[in-house]
């Protein structure tokens, strides 16, 4: 197992979907515990693949004191919303209100390739929708309000981690998302 870097927002690994696991392998079961490990020592509440650079349908989560992992999930939002404040290891720092549904229902696979379903309310409903959107190239900025995300966006601009990403020549894409934020946002 091991501690990996984390990438920041602009690496465009963060807003292209991810590829379908089809081997659920020893690689995969590394992978799992290596996101584990990493969003351990972050700390965070999830993790998902695209976040450490390997663009695969895979996350894990650390929420009350559960910890899990999905491979190539599908989801079943509730119509009841809620907004919460979220963050995310790919945006140090950056905190918003955002809104998600209430609950989830949550199907995919284990590391193994076993069948699981996953049903959370509150705050596992808001990773499990945060970490999935990251597996569909979407970061949660994307789900805020108009002036909200003109707001991080400045924020951004001016944190010391981007900054200094920018200064060291990383190749730091800010595009304007490729969502439909209309279709985001209940």
């Amino acid at each position: 197992m091991s501690i990996l870097p984390i990438r920041l927002f602009g690496d465009p690994v963060l807003t292209t979907p991810a590829t379908e696991v089809i081997d659920f392998d020893r690689q995969l079961r590394k992978l799992v515990k290596d996101l584990t490990q990493t969003m351990q020592d972050a700390p965070g509440a999830g993790l998902a693949a695209p976040q450490i650079g390997v663009s695969l349908r895979v996350f894990v989560w650390d929420v009350d004191e559960e910890l899990g992992h999905l491979v190539n999930p599908s989801l079943d939002l509730s119509d009841d919303m809620q907004e919460g404040e979220e963050g995310c290891l790919s945006f140090p720092e950056l905190r918003y209100n955002t809104p998600r549904s209430m609950r989830v229902v949550a199907k995919g696979f284990n590391m193994y390739g076993d069948p699981v379903t996953v049903e959370g309310s509150e705050l596992l409903a808001r990773a499990i929708q945060h970490e999935t959107d990251h597996l569909n190239g979407i970061v949660f900025i994307d789900r805020l309000s108009d002036e909200n995300r003109r707001l991080a966006m400045a924020e951004i601009r001016k944190s010391d981690w981007f900054i200094n990403a920018q200064s060291s020549g990383q190749n730091i894409q800010m595009k304007i998302s490729p969502h439909k934020n209309s279709h985001l946002r209940k």
